[in-house]
């Protein structure tokens, strides 16, 4: 049994959109008939080897007894179809051949569709406006795919594919990172990705930076004011609680600035910023140290505090302080002690000496007393009296 060749034989082609298409004609026993080449819409092309259409994206690169071949550059989904090759001899012998046109997906975008707030949800759509066939789309984070809903819609020829995801967002959340990725036959095994960082919106966080160590009469102060918040406040307004800023503060953006620090510097002072989700502020209390030298009267330094209730915690541990020394008096006392103590033991003496004074010159005076009789009796007796009279002292 002999096999019959069709006297026209036509080859099928695929081409990515915008690439160039080979469209080959192979003959049988071509005897110089007429061929003719017609695109999908049955417009002649070419008629033998003559262009007949207008159109200078088709060439003809080869014309021989067996093969006849055209080409086709910066191809569009417009030319895809059937393309007719003819030959015209006793009897029209034709074939089709089909040029089927591949639409890569480009690079996805993504749209925000509603705005990420601290506790709430965003929801984020991943879109292919266009491929052919349809793309496949997925979202992911930390290397795990999210689920989404998926839809698609056609355009023509080619097709748009959406994928929508909504996620809870926290503050923690801002900046993540996230990606779209798109994969279709045309890119063998390639992906096109679009990176995408959450942006959660979160009120204003305030922290007053303080400095280190002690303050005193003289020195300098710089206060940072350290701001979070998206969006980032922008105005960071610094105050005194119940009083105006010293003449000398400086205010440098969420800097604050004080040279030559004096009592009157002291105060609570107050940082605060805000932006279209809330605010916030913080606070720092200042208390400048008096510093005495150390020959001066009277030496105890300390601070002028803004309350009472604050002069144990800023007692200044650095502050020269001198009193008036306990030692003088505790020898004055000693003294005094040992006076009083002598005049209580000399009165006491002498109180006791007078007492036995008293009684020896009773007894002596009775005593004269007998005496004095015998002097008498003597002096009547006729005795010599000067002979017999005595003198007792005492």
């Amino acid at each position: 049994m002999l096999l019959v060749l069709p006297a026209v034989q036509a080859e099928n082609v695929t081409v990515l959109e915008g690439g160039t298409a080979q469209i080959s004609c192979r003959l049988q026993n071509y005897d110089g008939s007429i061929v003719v080449i017609q695109n999908p819409r049955r417009q002649t092309l070419f008629f033998n080897g003559t262009r007949a259409l207008k159109d200078d994206r088709f060439q003809m690169v080869l014309f021989t007894q067996r093969l006849v071949r055209i080409t086709l550059t910066n191809v569009s989904v417009s030319d895809e179809g059937g393309y007719f090759c003819q030959l015209y001899t006793d009897d029209t012998h034709h074939q089709v051949a089909t040029l089927s046109v591949v639409v890569p997906p480009e690079v996805p975008t993504v749209e925000v569709k509603t705005e990420a707030v601290e506790g709430g949800e965003v929801e984020l759509t991943c879109m292919s406006p266009r491929s052919k066939p349809p793309a496949t789309l997925r979202w992911v984070r930390d290397r795990r795919e999210i689920a989404g809903v998926i839809s698609q819609q056609e355009n023509g020829k080619t097709v748009s594919v959406s994928n929508t995801i909504r996620i809870p967002v926290e503050r923690k959340d801002n900046g993540a990172a996230l990606s779209c990725e798109a994969s279709h036959p045309a890119l063998v095994g390639q992906k096109r990705v679009r990176h995408y960082s959450l942006d959660v919106h979160f009120a204003p966080t305030v922290k007053i930076i303080p400095p280190q160590g002690i303050l005193r009469e003289g020195d300098s102060l710089s206060l940072t004011c350290s701001v979070t918040g998206n969006p980032l406040p922008r105005d960071i307004q610094w105050s005194r609680v119940n009083d105006t800023l010293p003449e000398r503060a400086e205010k440098t953006g969420n800097i604050l600035q004080m040279s030559r620090l004096s009592q009157s510097h002291n105060g609570t002072y107050l940082c605060q910023a805000h932006n279209n989700y809330g605010r916030a502020a913080d606070h720092y209390t200042l208390l400048v140290y008096v510093s005495v030298p150390p020959n001066s009267h009277p030496a105890i330094a300390h601070p002028i505090l803004p309350s009472s209730s604050f002069t144990k915690e800023y007692q200044d541990p650095g502050a020269v302080v001198e009193t008036h020394s306990a030692v003088p008096y505790a020898v004055i006392g000693g003294i005094l002690a040992l006076l009083v103590f002598t005049v209580i033991c000399v009165l006491i003496v002498t109180i006791w000496c007078s007492v036995r004074q008293k009684g020896s010159y009773l007894t002596h005076e009775a005593s004269g007393l007998d005496e004095h009789g015998e002097v008498q009796e003597a002096f009547l007796n006729g005795n010599d009296a000067s002979q017999g009279k005595k003198e007792y002292l005492l």
